[in-house]
């Protein structure tokens, strides 16, 4: 049976005490804001920052229980946890407490899936926020409550097997990158005294492309590998995420194929920095640099994925804090050691085997992955 939310959940919110009062802040009574809540956020049992009991009376603040589902209404929507214990939040939340109708962890998991609907809700000019009354009118399914928490149960225990694939896979990644430093020291202040040259000196360095997306013959029933720079995640790929065009499309843009063995940079946005070393053939978008010809010059594709990514803040630097993009320039005037390739087989060698055991867990994470989206539109739709 489906309820709207605000019949069986009673819509709770907050507000902010005055920051220029000191007397209102540093007590011992829990306060919660939106930016407190991350993706693995479950159940939350303290909060950055306290207020005095002046600050909760004079303010006017009403406290929720212990179990009520916390869920961030603007900057930004969709965040959700679980109070562990009663406390009081500021204006960017919409609080769900729970009638005997719907378990509160179901609720929970049923909001998390739906962070993009939550968002496609969202009112306003200057920054998106949804309201008490959008949020009240939300449709969910509501089964028997015994049914509830039997979904509760699998969820829990998915996401649990998902966390530790998940651990699993960063641990590998840090045993890596501590061998890394151990034969060559940190890249950014070449600690180890190597002598340097210049990516550009050494290696052809080249951007993609993309063909005009109002040609529909340069993308309808094409069978050439073409990705963007979401596929730079520090990561081998060994795989097409599902974007392909013709060679007519090819043909008529800057799009190039890059071998086996290219090292792929990010150049603009969230994944600036960040590198992919390429274990098939494809083609890229502009936004993806290519280094090339690394055997060729004394080096293996190995270490200089591994080295780029220890130049990683080099590339942050660039918008000094704001908003950045590198350049072919940029690239060819990065730093480049010169390293003893037998050392450099020994670092590639470990990273292979290591690599492998990766690829097993991987593939266990992404199989309970599919599992745990699929329970997900069986219990919610």
């Amino acid at each position: 049976m489906k309820y709207k939310l605000g019949d069986i959940c009673e819509i709770v919110s907050g507000s902010t005490p005055k920051t220029s009062v000191e007397e209102y802040w540093d007590g011992d009574i829990k306060w919660i804001t939106p930016a407190e809540l991350t993706d693995d956020s479950y159940i939350i049992d303290d909060t950055a920052r306290k207020l005095t009991e002046l600050g909760v009376k004079k303010t006017g603040l009403t406290p929720f229980p212990a179990g009520t589902v916390i869920l961030s209404s603007r900057a930004p929507i969709g965040k959700v946890a679980i109070a562990g214990c009663e406390m009081y939040c500021n204006q960017g939340f919409k609080n769900l407490i729970c009638s005997d109708k719907i378990n509160n962890k179901y609720l929970y998991w049923f909001l998390k899936g739906n962070t993009a609907f939550l968002n496609s809700l969202g009112r306003g000019a200057t920054f998106k926020e949804i309201s008490k009354g959008i949020v009240g009118n939300i449709e969910i399914n509501v089964p028997d409550v015994a049914d509830q928490e039997k979904a509760v149960v699998n969820l829990e225990k998915l996401s649990e097997i998902i966390k530790l694939r998940k651990s699993e896979l960063e641990e590998f990644d840090n045993l890596i990158k501590a061998r890394f430093v151990e034969l060559f020291g940190d890249p950014m202040i070449n600690n180890k005294g190597f002598e340097l040259r210049k990516y550009g000196e050494l290696f052809e360095l080249n951007a993609g492309g993309t063909p005009s997306k109002a040609k529909p013959e340069y993308w309808n029933g094409g069978t050439i590998s073409w990705i963007g720079s979401n596929m730079c995640q520090n990561a081998y790929i060994y795989e097409n995420d599902g974007n392909y065009i013709t060679e007519e499309g090819m043909a008529h843009s800057s799009a190039r194929m890059f071998p086996v063995d290219t090292v792929l940079v990010a150049l603009v946005g969230a994944t600036i920095g960040k590198t992919a070393l390429l274990k098939f053939e494809t083609t890229t978008n502009q936004n993806v640099l290519g280094i090339r010809k690394i055997r060729e010059n004394g080096y293996l594709p190995e270490f200089i994925f591994y080295y780029t990514q220890g130049l990683y803040q080099k590339f942050l630097n660039i918008g000094d804090g704001g908003f950045a993009m590198a350049s072919k320039g940029f690239i060819s005037e990065l730093p480049l050691p010169v390293v003893d390739i037998h050392l450099q087989e020994e670092f590639s060698m470990f990273a292979e085997q290591v690599d492998k055991s990766k690829v097993a867990v991987q593939k266990s994470l992404d199989e309970t992955q599919k599992l745990f989206d699929s329970l997900m539109q069986e219990y919610f739709g």
